[in-house]
């Protein structure tokens, strides 16, 4: 099979990259490697809430359904994705895993982990950078004989062993599972700053309002500076609340792990499990070896473009243009860049090849 475009990926970038595609009249097609749109959304805990209103959490074409002020649950999101998909009908491969990426003569040839391929003239990686969880290496885990996950693999407070639980990390969804264990669990939350706290609503609007109006919600800071910003945890103050009430403990980086706890210098606490928010790599694995590059050398990329591989592009990156690049409200405006850079490089390739087969005078 040969296409102009293959996507890779059919969560919230896959979809958007479709989107902007379809609109532009190219030849393009999805591989996912679920069995249905949505990429990680269905993965993530049961009680994750979006941290943006209704009205600023859709993909281009379709406005998300309901109240607009509020703010969608993780099913609702998944829910949404998979109507996307049906309602533009796009052309998704489902069941269909890539292994590698490999350069050909005329773009590339994108093998699928059932050994079947297809060729394409330019490659999106639109994985996003929530597939491939950060697992830092941390002195002394080797022997913790505790439980250890991932925010990935975190659903509900019910699946967590034990009662004393130390959350690792910062951000938003640091502090939200902390939050919700904090109801029947002893938590401490480790990092090396405190939470950063953000108003969820300043001056009685969301965030994202001012955000949008501001304009900093979608400039191309990222592009242009390779600017990536603290996360701020946004609160509407239940949060703050909790530590100041000490529901949630906050302490600095550990020295070690033990084998039952953490140590700081002279000081141990007992912990039963280990919950490490601690982000995401965006570096698949099956670019390794494209271009004879490492999977990291050929994710680098500047405001969608790889730095190294001509002809291969990301949706979806965190801060790969702006503020709201890994998000549903901001992954369609960073598609359409791409599709214009896209659009742009065959032109140009048209009128080489054009110049090529000129007669001699």
């Amino acid at each position: 099979m040969h296409v102009d475009v293959a996507i890779i990926g059919a969560g919230q970038a896959g979809l958007a990259m479709a989107h902007a595609l379809q609109a532009a009249g190219l030849d393009f097609q999805v591989l996912e490697a679920g069995t249905q749109a949505g990429g990680s959304w269905s993965k993530y805990y049961d009680s994750l809430s979006l941290f943006s209103p209704a009205q600023y959490s859709a993909l281009p074409g379709m406005a998300f359904p309901g109240d607009p002020g509020r703010y969608p649950r993780r099913n609702e999101v998944v829910d949404y994705l998979a109507a996307y998909a049906r309602r533009f009908d796009f052309p998704i491969r489902y069941d269909a895993p890539v292994s590698s990426v490999q350069r050909e003569a005329l773009g590339f040839n994108v093998i699928m982990r059932n050994g079947e391929s297809m060729q394409a003239k330019a490659v999106v990686v639109a994985t996003g950078a929530f597939s491939s969880p950060n697992r830092p290496s941390l002195t002394g885990l080797e022997n913790f004989k505790g439980a250890v996950l991932h925010s990935s693999e975190y659903r509900r407070p019910a699946d967590v062993r034990g009662s004393h639980i130390t959350v690792l990390g910062a951000g938003n969804s640091a502090v939200q599972i902390a939050y919700e264990l904090s109801a029947d669990h002893d938590v401490t939350l480790v990092a090396r700053h405190p939470p950063v706290f953000m108003k969820q609503r300043p001056l009685g609007r969301d965030i994202h309002f001012w955000l949008r109006a501001s304009g900093f919600d979608t400039a191309p800071l990222g592009a242009w500076f390779g600017w990536r910003l603290t996360e701020a945890v946004l609160d509407q103050g239940l949060y703050q609340q909790a530590f100041k009430d000490k529901k949630i403990l906050y302490k600095p980086m550990f020295d070690r792990i033990t084998p039952d706890g953490l140590q700081w210098g002279d000081s141990h606490q007992s912990v039963d499990s280990l919950i490490m928010a601690t982000g995401f790599i965006n570096k698949p694995r099956f670019l390794e070896g494209l271009d004879g590059l490492s999977a990291e050398e050929a994710s680098r990329q500047r405001g969608g473009v790889s730095l190294a591989v001509p002809g291969l592009y990301f949706v979806g990156v965190p801060w790969q243009r702006s503020h709201a690049s890994a998000t549903l409200r901001g992954v369609g405006p960073d598609a359409a860049v791409v599709v214009r850079h896209l659009q742009k490089q065959r032109r140009l390739s048209r009128a080489v090849t054009s110049q090529r087969r000129e007669p001699a005078l």
